[in-house]
């Protein structure tokens, strides 16, 4: 019989620590089934605001069961038994013991108000790491049938997020937001978009009439540097009203010094020589995936911004407009290129105003009167 190994000790050691929110949750739960008329002065917050289950459904069973009377409160157990029985339908782990440290944690009911709001601000990032990750699980789902309506549909959930989470947090007077890490890096395999630019490239050399039709596509569109700098030599080309072939494109770039990275005028040459589809097509397919691009980078680099724990609510507003604002200018070239104007989703207005400032400082007070739960223990359950 093979023999089961015990666990390691040690293996205790890897089991991440609580982050802070997780104390500032206990403080606030402490502090309402101490003070249960606290309730009222917390705002901005429901249950799916909580990190764990077990906080959300005590929340839950706080703000649903009535308060009890505050006298009686302090003698008996009685309302603190029927919130933990209405917690356990929603998170059988629950025990007498979890509430009686919560009670015991709580620094000062009297801070529940700032305490919430500090719930709030956490569960804000939430919001927005979610939807990110969510807009750039999109951009990189290749079953869609309309990438490109799909991914800016998403992008609107994102920034009605963002709205949702500036009316909650409006800015403060001094603080700048911090500056945005750069996202993980991203590899995609380019190599069909560098072939479809090649065709590009050579039906525009060979058709440049066309090229005023596609004013939308910019060199940021193209993939490749020396696919980018040609685009703009084309460009350049017909603003100047020049002749356009293979080889007075080829004379332009070296004029750019396009050539200096190790491409080969033969290599060029052979690359302008060999036309297909039309400019238009090939044009819209770059803008597509340039548009796809960066979502997924603002969708990358706002999640990066929520990863670092400094960043306020207010720095997290001001750092996931500035992603967004390069997705917007996108859209709106590729509105112009295809001739559809895609209407964007109405952002949500938020259901719960913003509570009260948490910078103040604490007054000084004399201790918080502990009611019974805590003297004798919180009764079991019935």
């Amino acid at each position: 019989m093979p023999h089961s190994p015990e666990p390691d000790e040690n293996d205790l050691d890897t089991i991440p620590a609580p982050q802070p929110v997780f104390h500032v949750e206990q403080a606030l739960l402490g502090a309402l089934l101490l003070e249960p008329h606290r309730l009222g002065d917390v705002t901005g917050i429901s249950a799916d605001s909580f990190s764990t289950a077990a906080h959300a459904a005590l929340f839950a069973a706080i703000s649903t069961l009535p308060p009890p009377d505050p006298a009686e409160h302090t003698k008996n157990t009685q309302w603190l038994n029927q919130v933990l029985a209405a917690g356990r339908e929603q998170a059988r782990g629950l025990t007498a013991s979890c509430l009686h440290t919560l009670i015991q944690v709580c620094p000062w009911p009297r801070h529940a108000p700032a305490y919430a709001r500090m719930v709030e601000a956490e569960h804000a990032r939430r919001r927005l790491r979610a939807a990110a990750e969510h807009l750039v699980g999109t951009v990189h789902d290749a079953s869609l049938p309309h990438p490109v309506q799909t991914v800016l549909a998403e992008a609107d959930v994102l920034a009605a997020v963002v709205d949702d989470i500036a009316a909650r947090f409006p800015p403060r007077a001094g603080v700048l937001p911090r500056t945005l890490v750069s996202p993980p890096a991203s590899v995609p395999d380019y190599a069909e978009a560098a072939q479809e630019e090649q065709l590009l490239l050579a039906t525009a050399t060979a058709h440049p009439a066309d090229i005023e039709s596609v004013r939308w596509l910019l060199p940021e569109d193209f993939t490749r540097p020396l696919h980018a700098g040609l685009w703009q030599c084309l460009t350049t080309l017909v603003r100047r009203q020049e002749p356009i072939d293979p080889v007075t494109v080829l004379w332009e770039a070296q004029q750019r010094g396009l050539l200096h990275n190790g491409s080969e005028p033969s290599d060029v040459l052979r690359l302008l020589a060999e036309p297909a589809g039309s400019i238009e097509y090939w044009s819209q397919r770059a803008l597509t995936r340039s548009l796809l691009a960066a979502a997924d980078h603002a969708g990358r680099r706002i999640e990066a911004c929520t990863g670092d724990p400094a960043n306020t609510p207010f720095q997290l507003v001001v750092g996931a407009r500035r992603s967004l604002a390069g997705i917007g200018a996108i859209r709106t070239r590729w509105q112009h290129a295809t001739g559809r104007a895609l209407p964007q989703r109405p952002r949500a207005m938020p259901t719960t105003r913003a509570g009260p400032p948490t910078s103040r400082a604490p007054a000084v007070s004399q201790p918080p009167v502990r009611p019974a739960a805590v003297r004798a223990g919180v009764g079991r359950a019935p």
